[in-house]
């Protein structure tokens, strides 16, 4: 059996250079708004057999906002950045640029004291590759970086090749597939 899981990127909730690691906040006036925009063309999203969603305000109001109701899944959570948490990255480039540089360079390096990125990417493919077989369609809302740890586990790509995904607010990607076994859909419309 083939499965579709369509994910979808949470919307705003602050300027991409205001972001800060882990972010909590909820989803703010552009957030919102862009939601009201999309939501038609993500409507057919509702029918999905299983809807789940990062276990942030902004990935579940994201999902109530497209009528998805999503359950919070605890694995789709944000990658554990430990003591960089609420922090922006220029703010920790400037207190400690090598620990960035590491980070930046080494997928296995955690010197925020949190999650590597390749931990990252192995418990984000964990949770796709234990997606239980269903007719039709899973919808997920995630954060961005759990939408660019999914597209590398299902490219099965290197590690590093997570610095290359860019996911905006509000995209959409569909994986299709089996455990272990995923193909991208770039036109990932409800079939």
């Amino acid at each position: 059996m083939t499965l579709r899981v369509f994910l979808v990127a949470a919307a705003r909730s602050s300027s991409r250079l205001a972001e800060r690691f882990n972010e909590d906040r909820p989803l703010d006036h552009f957030g919102r708004h862009e939601v009201r925009l999309v939501a038609p063309t993500l409507l057919p999203l509702a029918a999905a057999e299983l809807r789940y969603c990062s276990p942030t305000p902004r990935s579940r109001a994201t999902g109530d906002a497209l009528g998805l109701a999503p359950m919070a899944q605890p694995a789709l959570r944000d990658c554990d950045m430990g003591r960089w948490r609420g922090a922006t990255l220029a703010e920790v480039t400037a207190r400690d640029p090598a620990a960035v540089d590491l980070w930046l360079s080494d997928p296995q390096s955690a010197p925020h004291g949190g999650e590597s990125l390749v931990g990252f990417i192995g418990r984000i493919g964990g949770w796709l590759d234990t997606r239980p077989d269903c007719e039709g369609f899973i919808a997920a809302v995630a954060e961005p970086a759990v939408i660019r740890a999914a597209v590398v586990h299902a490219l099965n790509a290197p590690p590093a090749a997570f610095w290359n995904v860019d996911v905006r607010p509000l995209s959409t990607v569909a994986l299709t597939g089996r455990p272990r076994s995923w193909s991208i859909d770039l036109e990932p419309g409800v079939r």
